[in-house]
């Protein structure tokens, strides 16, 4: 079949025009592309913060590698435990990203605490500490669980007892305060403790490089779910460089979940505050490495990271979220696993005779 030449030329001029159409489309359709994966890097940026790579150093407690070495020492140190069988790291696991995987943990005398324990990573980020913020900071909440009689039931007194009876502390305490006559004190093993738990950081999470213009660092379903994560509201609580952590919030704000989510006995912040408004309210948590840290809630009674997010989603925000909607989600909320720290086990000092005897 032939073609003449005017029909050429209009067949020619068409396929031209198609294949310029198809190319614009192209063009338009990448700069669409392109436009709105910037502009949800500038909207994250707005609301998130990347993890520094150094630890914050804290106020009024300067970190020496002296008092990083006896905090780390009397993390993993058993015998600061009425009993001599727990230790923070028994409910703040470094090698379970620093929780217990329990809904709540065992303490003195086989009792179970009232809450979850929350992970101890990143906690230096927190605006306060423990679910109910009673704690204002680490050096805080590090003499907290010690003299707990549900947990660790020592006395201050009986911590320094113990210490001062293991002759090999007296030269750690002596390096990492020096110039204090009395080192061995119930409140600098509070502060060597928290300058120890200052470094537990994980930086480097996919969301952190993401933040820093590594646009590629988070795949197609993640950046989904950062959208979804920011447009139906998680962000308004869930921000900052802890994704959580710096603020406070009614469990059930919307829609209360169920007394086995929201134990009726347990009134959050109210306990400490006394103000009515703040019954059953919590320390909004810190999505930090969460896919790790189950099981969720203070209560402890969920262990399937989307259960979770389809429970806050109506709980909190008063939203169904479909299926895909929570893949999504639970897909951006594994991009802030972040680098764990790596930890050798302390060598701690030996008892001698005259160090106290556990209880029975």
């Amino acid at each position: 079949m032939r073609f003449s030449k005017n029909a050429y030329r209009l067949v020619t001029r068409s396929l031209i025009a198609c294949v310029g159409l198809l190319s614009y489309q192209s063009t338009v359709s990448f700069a669409a592309s392109t436009g709105g994966q910037s502009n949800l890097l500038s909207r994250a940026r707005q609301v998130f913060l990347p993890i520094p790579e150094t630890p914050p150093i804290l106020p009024g407690n300067a970190s020496t590698p002296e008092k990083i070495k006896l905090g780390k020492m009397l993390f993993f140190e058993p015998r600061l435990s009425a009993s001599h069988a727990i230790s923070c790291n028994t409910c703040h696991n470094v090698g379970l990203a620093g929780t217990d995987a329990e809904p709540t943990s065992l303490g003195h005398r086989w009792q179970h605490g009232q809450r979850n324990a929350p992970t101890v990573f990143n906690a230096v980020y927190d605006k306060a500490q423990f679910w109910d913020g009673r704690a204002k900071d680490l050096e805080q909440q590090a003499g907290g669980p010690i003299v707990n009689p549900v947990e660790m039931a020592s006395p201050p007194e009986h911590v320094v007892e113990e210490l001062k009876a293991i002759p090999g502390y007296t030269s750690y305490f002596k390096s990492a305060f020096p110039g204090e006559a009395s080192p061995i004190t119930f409140a600098n093993v509070q502060k060597a403790i928290a300058v120890f738990e200052a470094t537990l950081i994980t930086p480097n999470a996919p969301f952190d490089l993401y933040l820093k213009g590594h646009t590629s660092a988070l795949t197609k379903e993640q950046k989904s779910g950062l959208a979804l994560f920011m447009d139906k509201g998680c962000s308004s609580c869930h921000g900052g460089i802890n994704v959580g952590g710096a603020s406070y919030a009614p469990f059930g704000l919307v829609a209360k979940p169920g007394v086995k989510l929201l134990p009726p006995a347990d009134k959050g912040r109210f306990a400490v505050t006394r103000i009515p408004s703040d019954q059953y309210a919590f320390k909004v948590p810190s999505l930090r490495n969460v896919e790790l840290t189950a099981p969720y809630f203070h209560s402890g009674q969920v262990w399937d990271l989307k259960q979770a997010v389809m429970i806050m989603g109506a709980s909190q925000l008063g939203v169904q979220l479909s299926t895909s909607e929570a893949d999504k989600i639970v897909s951006f909320l594994d991009s802030l696993n972040g680098k764990q720290p790596r930890i050798v086990y302390p060598e701690l000092p030996p008892s001698v005779a005259s160090t106290p005897r556990p209880e029975p």
